[in-house]
Formats: structure tokens, C-alpha cells, sequence
């Protein structure tokens, strides 16, 4: 049997980790909500879903704040990298959807 203080202890662990992913996924959902915006922008004046230049900026830029934070960069680069390429599939999709219009 484990101990109640143990068992308490872990609950409040695993409450606190149930809020982060909530926060987690309502983060998301507003970067999202952004990087939308910026597929209608890019699919408004032609321009190319994908912008290498700021993606490796961001890289640098994830990895120095995953240090800072104590955080694995390499995890942190493979997650942003996860993000960026859903982000350019949603800009292709915009931007496939909109050929040849004017988006308001």
C-alpha cells in the first residue's frame, strides 16, 4: 500500500502537470489563431508559406530560451520544428484555397 502522503504528494503533482497541458493547449490554439492570420496575409499578396530566414531565427532563438529555462534544446528545436511544418501545411492550404482571389 503506498503511503496517503506519497499518494497525496503525486495528486498534486499530477493536478499541477493536468494544468499545464490545459495551458498548453490553449497557448497553442491562440499561436495558431495567429499563424492563420499570417496564411490569409501571405495568400493575399502571393508570398511563399514557408520563410526559412525567421524559422532559424526562431530556432536560435527557441534553443536560447530552452537553455535559459533548463529545458533540453534539442527537444525544444523538434517541437518548434513540429509546429513550424504544420503551420506551413495550414498556409498551403490557405493559400490553395484563395488562388486568384482577393482575401477581405
Amino acid at each position: 500500500m503506498v503511503d496517503p502522503e506519497i499518494k497525496a504528494k503525486l495528486a498534486s503533482y499530477r493536478q499541477s502537470i493536468d494544468n499545464i497541458d490545459a495551458a498548453l493547449v490553449h497557448m497553442l490554439a491562440e499561436r495558431f489563431r495567429c499563424t492563420k492570420e499570417v496564411g490569409f496575409l501571405k495568400a493575399q499578396y502571393d508570398l511563399p508559406p514557408a520563410d526559412p530566414a525567421r524559422e532559424e531565427f526562431q530556432i536560435e532563438r527557441l534553443r536560447r530560451l530552452a537553455k535559459e529555462a533548463h529545458l533540453d534544446p534539442d527537444f525544444a528545436e523538434k517541437f518548434l520544428n513540429f509546429v513550424i511544418k504544420e503551420v506551413i501545411r495550414h498556409h498551403e492550404a490557405i493559400a490553395a484555397e484563395h488562388v486568384g482571389t482577393k482575401i477581405a
